[in-house]
């Protein structure tokens, strides 16, 4: 058991709780990156009680996340992306106590760990932040009144397809699948429909 407690797979198991953590802010929901994180980083604690570590290296990694989370928003952003990386290598490599200024922490570990890590969640990130400031494809507001097709049986529940995308829809009077239905009105993100009489 000696042998498993090593600066090397603390550093390890931190990053990779950290990463999944920060992946779980991004995309929450999923259950198992919050799980895979705890576990993670309840291993990666356990190491740290056991190795002591260096607290000014550990400000070093909380300070190196604030021009990361800037890089994500702002023009300019491999400079703060490379400040980012930069700190979280320093702060890697002396987390842990070594002996004098000999690092912990091996520094080609830290220095591959950290770019491959740093470069991935900041990749999910600004995908993540390019999807929310996405326009929506349909405007809801502007639903009403189009037509589309019933891709289900549509009563008090039911699928249509309004130009390329699938709604849950309901209608008053049953509609057999393929039937071009009109949207006269709309309960949250549910169609409400009836059969289009109109000439195509």
């Amino acid at each position: 058991m000696e042998t498993l407690i090593n600066p090397n797979l603390a550093y390890l198991l931190l990053v990779l709780g950290s990463t999944f953590l920060m992946m779980a802010l991004v995309t929450p929901g999923t259950h198992v990156l919050e799980g895979g994180a705890i576990l993670l980083l309840i291993a990666a604690g356990y190491l740290v009680f056991r190795l002591g570590f260096n607290p000014w290296a550990l400000l070093v990694l909380v300070l190196s996340l604030v021009p990361f989370v800037y890089a994500s928003r702002k023009a300019r952003r491999e400079f703060f992306l490379a400040i980012s990386l930069l700190g979280v290598i320093a702060g890697s490599v002396y987390l842990f106590p070594g002996s004098g200024w000999i690092p912990a922490v091996n520094p080609i570990l830290a220095v591959v760990v950290a770019s491959l890590s740093t470069g991935f969640v900041w990749l999910v990130v600004r995908k993540g932040i390019q999807a929310h400031d996405r326009p929506p494809l349909q405007d809801l507001e502007t639903l009403v009144g189009k037509t589309g097709t019933a891709k289900t049986a549509v009563n008090e529940a039911g699928t249509v397809q309004v130009a390329s995308e699938l709604w849950s829809a309901r209608s008053a009077q049953p509609l057999l699948a393929g039937t071009r239905v009109r949207i006269v009105g709309r309960e949250g993100l549910t169609l409400v429909v009836e059969r289009d009489e109109r000439p195509s």
